[in-house]
């Protein structure tokens, strides 16, 4: 059987009890990381007794096959990430494909997770939410994705790494605009756990003003775009725009405030600025 282990996000006394227990006595132990998992382990005061193995970007696609070939022999696998549920932006979703193709049983141990953490803290809808992971690291397909994104209604999760975060939360503010709702979570569950809850541009600001930047892993969780306003025609549009810019904004942050609180497409609103 392949058994996927969420691992704790912060404190190690989290782990559950099975998963401690699996820890102890399965027969492969396959982590994203070795060194974090023997730190792990000897945090909980466990006691390895089977073979650990890597498994991580970099190899999955060679130690996969070995790994199927061992659960196919009934071997106990259980594979562990350095943090969470592995498969969810980690290692684990080939190994769980190939395992399934050869008829092996895949299960899971309940655990910690980022993306269920943040969104439970950050004070946003909780009713209907996506996963989306990392943002784009190049800034002109990072800007592609998250325009795609910005009529979804439901709640948006990302990871971000803390040297990214202000180039993303400054896409979102663009794209979104600088007013819709979020939530900054750092270092869940940990000793210096942080969460800030603003608008997108309020948390850019917020960023630069951190003397050191942003430190430890980062969740940021985006509210949905608002409800339109389908009664809005292009002479309305323009009116709000102008009111915007009338208090001192830009054309292009007045455009963004304006997508922002009434849902409207960024295209539609912009081309209405533009209409005399």
């Amino acid at each position: 059987m392949l058994i996927l282990g969420g691992t704790p996000i912060g404190r190690p006394d989290d782990a559950s009890p099975r998963l401690r227990e699996l820890l102890a006595t399965a027969d492969v132990i396959a982590a994203e990381d070795t060194r974090r998992l023997g730190r792990l382990t000897s945090d909980l005061g466990i006691e390895v007794t089977g073979r650990v193995v890597s498994y991580f970007e970099g190899n999955e696609s060679a130690r996969t096959p070995e790994l199927v070939d061992l659960l196919r022999s009934g071997s106990t696998v259980l594979l562990v990430t350095d943090a969470g549920m592995p498969s969810v932006s980690d290692p684990g979703y080939r190994l769980v494909d190939a395992a399934l193709a050869a008829g092996v049983d895949v299960t899971a141990v309940p655990g910690p997770s980022a993306v269920l953490t943040a969104l439970a803290v950050s004070g946003l809808p909780v009713d209907r939410f996506s996963f989306e992971g990392f943002a784009p690291r190049k800034q002109g397909e990072r800007s592609r994705v998250l325009t795609a994104l910005a009529d979804e209604r439901r709640t948006m999760v990302f990871f971000e790494s803390p040297h990214r975060t202000r180039a993303t939360l400054a896409a979102m503010a663009d794209v979104f605009g600088r007013d819709r709702p979020a939530a900054l979570c750092r270092e869940l569950t940990k000793t210096y756990e942080e969460v800030v809850r603003d608008g997108l541009g309020a948390l850019v600001e917020w960023v630069d003003a951190q003397e050191h930047g942003v430190r430890g892993e980062v969740t940021l969780v985006v509210a949905g775009a608002p409800d339109r306003h389908v009664d809005l025609d292009v002479d309305a549009l323009r009116e709000l725009v102008r009111d915007a810019e009338s208090s001192g904004m830009s054309t292009k942050d007045a455009v963004a405030r304006v997508v922002a609180s009434t849902g409207v497409r960024k295209r539609v609103v912009y081309e209405a600025a533009h209409t005399r």
